[in-house]
């Protein structure tokens, strides 16, 4: 085979696989189900997650109280930074009716329970290992923390670091009154 042919099958084939691979994004970005965004005044959506202890963690059972419901994994800087105020105010707050949920994106056991034994964490840890709570709540950047009010419904989403006082007013504001 000469240069000149063998330049051109290279090209169809490149263009062969960058068409199918146009095809195949339109295809997926068609047929994926789009997961309806929450907003604020939405019923938070029900889930069933395990602690580190193996005790079942079912959202709806904690009605009544106000839920800080926060996404994390260990890798995340804001979220290390996050923890011990969490954990501060939890003990604060919790005989008051809150309740802090801290959900683990899909990292192993041994991880997750290294990393609570090293910050001292006292609130439950829940792992969604399958990510499908991380997808019902439309979660991309981490930390993301979704406060839900005592009659279960989405207060506010907050995404990225938060401070100290902004920790202590999100807390406040999901008390039962």
């Amino acid at each position: 085979m000469d240069k000149k042919k063998r330049r051109k099958v290279v090209r169809f084939i490149i263009l062969l696989l960058l068409f199918s691979a146009i095809v195949f994004t339109i295809y997926t970005s068609l047929t994926k189900e789009k997961a309806a965004v929450l907003q604020i005044g939405d019923l938070a959506p029900d889930f069933v997650l395990l602690d580190m202890n193996g005790e079942e963690h079912k959202l709806s059972d904690y009605r009544g109280q106000g839920v800080f419901l926060n996404f994390w994994g260990t890798w995340c800087e804001p979220c290390e930074r996050e923890f011990p105020i969490i954990n501060r105010y939890y003990h604060e707050y919790k005989t008051q009716g809150l309740q802090v949920l801290a959900v683990n994106i899909a990292e192993s056991d041994f991880v997750v329970q290294n990393y609570i034994d090293r910050k001292k964490l006292t609130f439950p840890v829940l792992i969604d290992k399958r990510k499908d709570v991380m997808g019902s709540y439309n979660v991309r950047p981490l930390p993301t923390t979704v406060l839900i009010n005592p009659e279960g419904k989405i207060e506010k989403i907050i995404t990225g670091e938060m401070s100290d006082t902004a920790i202590r007013n999100y807390m406040e504001q999901i008390l039962p009154k």
